[in-house]
């Protein structure tokens, strides 16, 4: 494999919530009293199905529980063999998926101080994404603001398949936070399931599911874009979350052809949208969609025309690579220092300031 660097940031790790009881604790009496009522025990996703193999590798598979359940395993199989200096915690657990407003919030904030408890006070190399309440755009924000006060939390967590195209401009109070703050947004892939996950409705196996995440983050990128987020907020970062990425080259090929030809149409997207997209958007690098062969990597490299959009990436405790190749074969030096280190800084400037503060006699 490739060799790691020393001292990278890993944006994409997954800490896994045992089960609905074990926020009860952070939750107010009447959500405990709810949740004990219903007789609520857990929150689960068709997008991340418990005994699915990728769903945690078979060596990072406790003997109990479920995968990404422990600090210390976490600690040892992803931070440690890549000697990390940050790992950004991403929880993929269904507290987005409910209806309700009012219950979505309260599970969204019982989690994240789940996280601030149970992992960020835990070891000083871990930060966190806050997990908001989509449903509610006014919970939203509230939440955003209620976490950045703890400088631990370096982004904001949104599924890819929601309710509606993220550009529209129902979204844009979280995207105004998010920029005032200094907080990425951070789209994972994944659904709610309000709506089917593809365009032509439900398909019948997870494999029709799992593929159609790149056509989500496609049509969202094509929001984002020409609906002007990025013109109104031209200083938001977003970092797409196990999107792949080899199909950015062909799919900005398109979006840049027929903008030139209906540019009419939407006159503040004032630049071309690859230019949009070195500025503003970012990639995980896991899970890597390309073929093996080093050499047809590396011309993907060239036509991407960028080395600033690849974040490094293990997807801890998903599988997405054999053995600990996060890094896939061929990569440069040079290249693999940006995508681990200097990319990843560049985008989360909580991160920078982290450093700065540990550097700072």
């Amino acid at each position: 494999m490739t060799a790691p660097i020393a001292g990278g940031v890993d944006c994409d790790l997954h800490p896994a919530v045992p089960h609905l009881t074990s926020l009860l604790p952070y939750m107010n009496d009447y959500w405990r009293d709810q949740v004990t009522t219903r007789g609520m025990t857990d929150l689960l996703s068709q997008s991340y199905p418990t005994n699915s193999p990728i769903t945690g590798r078979a060596d990072w598979r406790p003997a109990k529980g479920k995968p990404g359940e422990s600090v210390d395993d976490l600690l040892k199989h992803a931070l440690a063999p890549f000697q990390t200096a940050f790992g950004i915690l991403n929880p993929l657990y269904g507290v987005q998926l409910v209806f309700s407003e009012d219950m979505a919030d309260a599970f969204c904030r019982a989690l994240n101080d789940w996280l601030v408890k149970e992992w960020l006070d835990k070891d000083a190399r871990l930060r966190g994404s806050i997990v908001i309440p989509a449903q509610s755009i006014e919970k939203a924000v509230a939440e955003i603001e209620r976490c950045a006060t703890d400088k631990r939390f370096v982004q904001v967590l949104m599924l890819v398949a929601g309710d509606m195209p993220l550009g529209k401009r129902h979204y844009w109070p979280i995207y105004a936070t998010c920029e005032r703050l200094g907080l990425p947004i951070g789209i994972h892939a994944g659904s709610n399931y309000h709506n089917a996950p593809t365009s032509v409705g439900w398909g019948s196996y997870h494999i029709e599911d799992y593929v159609a995440q790149a056509q989500a983050f496609q049509t969202q990128m094509t929001s984002l874009i020409v609906e002007g987020v990025f013109a109104k907020y031209p200083n938001l970062k977003m970092v797409m979350l196990e999107s792949g990425f080899t199909w950015l080259p062909s799919y900005l090929w398109r979006l840049h052809k027929f903008w030139r030809g209906v540019r009419m149409e939407t006159p503040w997207v004032d630049r071309p949208p690859i230019e949009i997209v070195r500025s503003n958007i970012r990639f995980s690098l896991q899970p890597v969609d390309a073929p093996p062969e080093p050499e047809t990597l590396n011309r993907l490299f060239d036509h991407m025309q960028s080395d600033e959009l690849l974040l490094f990436s293990t997807d801890y405790p998903h599988w997405q690579f054999d053995g600990d190749s996060a890094l896939p074969e061929g990569l440069s030096p040079d290249l693999v220092r940006r995508i681990m280190i200097d990319n990843p800084h560049a985008t989360y400037a909580r991160l920078k300031d982290s450093v700065a503060k540990e550097t700072t006699p």
